[in-house]
């Protein structure tokens, strides 16, 4: 485990990709697209990057790819969420990178050579990406270049084939990095302290004013005597039209019907469990009977009292009461429960666990299991020596930390009943660990539980009452929206009101899907859907109630928002000259204060820079930062109000030099230099529709 970690820290967003484990099981059926994928529409194109189209069939063949480096990697496979986007992301940065960025940095004059890709795979300057990588590097750091030259010289003895695929995968990976670093120093060089901004900086970074400030707020009430006309919404419109930039969109109204468990259904789970109770209570084989008739296994772990209220209160009273023979049965949600426990020890919360983990020689394993046995002080020397894991962050060589039940790397369960101080042996799929417990929390009585368990599913019949209703609202729509609407009504069923784009993949309690969002973006304004269904528990009946196209919304779709905005606007203008006339030569800010029907505040320590003054808002600081020490400012129009500002005070320090501005102003570099290709991908048009199929 901590062989792992040490990859995840030390590689960073590189092995992330590189171990992550995912079998796509793809939303779109590439079948029924067989035909269109070939297209040039752009409606089945994932992606168009620098005017280059990638199809369907190109990006699904890369994400197959990158799946197998991962299989190769993990050894099996996953069909998380998480792992399917990873990986889907990956192909992604593939295309970005051939299509994009390496065509950029060779316009740049920039160039990986031979030579150079040479000394980064097996030279003096090799790569991070091969230095750390799980298979040719070490996770440690301890990096050795002649097994890279081992594995390259043994890629023709490898018949599968998966061996050159990898080392392929590896170099392009060593090329495109290194194509970063070159095209990324070029951006940092670039940038130049400007003399006259350091000394601004520096100038504002030592400076903080105390103020006395009065603030009119704006409120909440609606004022009546301000009106926001059409023509000028269309002139804010046209002056501000980036701000109105749009997805493709959609506005439902959609029924979803949940399939829930009938009463029938929940009276066959508690009979299923009752059938198989009185063998539950009898058996002496209670991991093979659970295997059978459980819907949970028996598992390896002991309960303290009280742990078990976060499964059911009733079955925590049960255990630690009396716990006599089994329990009744205990409903909880949708599940039937009947427990007993099957054994009780004295085990502690935690312990200290030590390793040496030795991969592949059992022998060598054995031999220093021995020398350890016989001399608990070589322990540390030992783990140095001849551990794989040699994670370096930790107080000694060897140790692995903490464990508790529910934090404990699979396979070494034993410790939390293993003797403190006794060495012992045990196998778990990173090899063979010769493990030591050195501390140990105070023992205190737990029990290991025994769960019979049937959850009440919704049957065939159960379906099809559903269905039959979700049916008769769709029957009834006959495809229109207006005759869906009417036949809700009647039917008293609710319509849920949603605006969705292409990436919207849930809908209420509903996750997955993506099937509903495809139906709505092919369908015509006013139509209304048959019955989709979603993961077999969901059934949906929408209606598109408008549609909005990809590119700029329309004035009229625009005007809820620029209304308010105007709104403000012209309050704001209000509001100032009323302040304007109320305060026009006063000197004091409490005179300032009573005229206004207002109180004073004091802002101390104000400096001209955000992290120092987040509390206040930019009108107000710049209303300081400005004004002339002890006059009484003009007011400042704010978002949240009017400010009329004082400046009593103002200090100028010496703590913050010209290295901080700098150091300031390279913080900036770097965080724009992390937008070099979001800049490229906006500036060549280019257009990601993964959403469209994932």
């Amino acid at each position: 485990m901590a062989v792992l970690e040490t990859i995840r820290v030390k590689i960073g967003w590189l092995i992330t990709i590189l171990i992550a484990v995912a079998l796509l099981s793809f939303i779109v059926d590439f079948n029924s697209l067989s035909s269109v994928v070939q297209s040039s529409s752009s409606k089945y194109t994932v992606g168009k990057i620098d005017g280059k189209k990638v199809s369907y069939k190109d990006f699904q063949e890369q994400v197959e790819y990158q799946t197998s480096v991962a299989e190769l990697l993990g050894g099996n496979t996953s069909s998380t969420d998480e792992g399917q986007q990873r990986i889907r992301q990956a192909a992604w940065q593939h295309f970005v990178d051939q299509n994009l960025f390496l065509p950029m940095v060779k316009d740049a004059g920039l160039e990986v050579g031979k030579a150079e890709m040479l000394d980064l795979t097996t030279g003096d300057l090799v790569s991070p990406v091969i230095a750390y990588d799980p298979v040719l590097g070490s996770p440690s750091g301890n990096f050795d270049k002649q097994k890279v030259v081992d594995f390259v010289k043994n890629l023709d003895n490898d018949a599968s084939g998966n061996a050159r695929m990898y080392w392929d995968y590896v170099q392009n990976n060593v090329n495109v990095q290194q194509n970063y670093t070159k095209y990324g120093s070029l951006f940092t060089s670039s940038f130049n302290h400007n003399k006259l901004t350091l000394a601004n900086a520096v100038a504002a970074g030592n400076t903080s004013s105390t103020a006395e400030y009065v603030v009119v707020p704006f409120g909440f009430e609606k004022d009546t005597t301000i009106t926001v006309s059409a023509s000028e919404i269309k002139k804010y419109y046209n002056s501000h039209k980036d701000q109105f930039k749009q997805v493709a969109n959609r506005d439902i109204e959609y029924a979803m019907f949940e399939v829930v468990p009938s009463e029938a259904d929940f009276d066959a789970a508690n009979q299923a469990l009752t059938d198989v109770y009185d063998e539950f209570a009898s058996t002496t084989n209670v991991k093979n009977f659970l295997m059978r008739n459980s819907e949970q296994q028996l598992e390896n772990h002991y309960y303290k009292a009280g742990e078990l209220n976060s499964v059911n209160r009733s079955i925590n009273d049960f255990v630690f009461g009396a716990a006599n023979g089994v329990s009744p049965v205990i409903k909880d949600g949708d599940a039937f429960y009947a427990v007993k426990v099957v054994d009780v020890k004295a085990i502690p919360d935690s312990v200290f666990v030590r390793h040496i983990l030795i991969q592949g020689d059992t022998n060598l394993a054995d031999s220093l299991f021995n020398v350890v046995k016989a001399d608990k002080s070589q322990f540390t020397a030992i783990a140095a020596m001849y551990s794989a894991d040699q994670n370096p962050n930790v107080a000694q060589r060897g140790d692995l930390g903490w464990m508790t039940q529910n934090y404990m790397i699979p396979g070494m369960e034993a410790v939390m009943t293993a003797k403190v101080g006794e060495p012992f042996t045990l196998d778990t799929q990173y090899g063979r660990h010769i493990v030591l417990v050195t501390k140990a929390t105070k023992p205190i009585s737990k029990k290991q539980v025994a769960f019979l368990k049937k959850t009440a599913v919704p049957s065939k019949a159960t379906m099809n009452d559903f269905y039959n209703k979700a049916n008769t609202l769709a029957t009834a729509a006959a495809g229109s929206l207006e005759k869906l609407q009417n036949a809700a009504k009647e039917q008293g069923v609710y319509l849920r009101p949603m605006n969705v784009t292409e990436a919207t993949a849930q809908y209420g309690a509903a996750s997955r899907a993506k099937e509903v969002t495809r139906w709505i973006f092919d369908a015509k304004k006013g139509s209304a859907s048959n019955v989709i269904t979603v993961n077999q528990n969901y059934l949906f009946v929408v209606g598109v109630k408008d549609t909005h196209k990809e590119g700029y919304a329309t004035v009229e779709e625009s005007k809820d928002r620029i209304e308010p905005i105007l709104y403000h606007h012209k309050l704001a203008d209000k509001v100032l000259a009323e302040v304007q006339a109320k305060v026009e030569g006063l000197t004091d800010m409490e005179a300032v204060a009573e005229a206004l029907g207002e109180t004073v505040s004091t802002a101390t320590e104000v400096g001209f820079d955000a992290f120092r003054t987040r509390e206040y808002e930019p009108a107000l600081l710049g209303a300081i930062a400005g004004s002339e020490l002890g006059q009484v400012s003009k007011p400042v129009k704010g978002q949240r109000g009017i400010y009329v500002v004082k400046v009593v005070d103002r200090t100028v320090g010496q703590f913050f030099t010209e290295d901080d501005a700098k150091t300031a102003a390279m913080q900036q570099n770097q965080y724009a230099s992390q937008m070099i290709i979001p800049v490229m991908l906006d500036a060549t048009g280019s257009v990601d529709n993964r959403e469209r199929f994932y």
